[in-house]
């Protein structure tokens, strides 16, 4: 349906920045409801933002809220996740999954396609 492939992760020190991107492959992204996920060892998966086939509506997970920004350009077919300011607890794989539809609630069961996750690391 939707092929999805993250990158811009790796080792950061604590208070650093990275740019996370979602590029979806075969299709032309502007439609589906985008969202970021992040899983760590041994907790549920939980959504960190997710945006509107529109870019109208965002949402932000209380942890992140001031930090992360979630932006998606439909012509590049690319959903990017800027994240500043980053803490050890935002150490995770992260994931970026598409909904069959333009709104969303960001939660994992309404999401369809998901993409294989990059690590984000934050350590000293």
């Amino acid at each position: 349906q939707l092929q999805l492939v993250e990158s811009g992760g790796g080792l950061v020190q604590p208070g650093g920045s990275l740019r996370l991107s979602c590029a979806a492959s075969g299709f032309t992204l502007d439609y589906n409801a985008i969202g970021w996920f992040r899983q760590a060892p041994g907790k549920e998966r939980e959504g960190v933002s997710c945006i509107s086939g529109s870019g109208g509506s965002t949402y932000y997970a209380d942890s992140v809220k001031g930090r992360f920004t979630i932006s998606r350009d439909n012509a590049k077919n690319t959903v990017y996740l800027q994240m500043h300011s980053l803490k050890p607890e935002d150490t995770s794989v992260y994931y970026c999954a598409a909904s069959d539809y333009s709104d969303y609630v960001c939660s994992p069961p309404y999401f369809a396609s998901w993409g294989q996750g990059t690590q984000v690391t934050v350590s000293s």
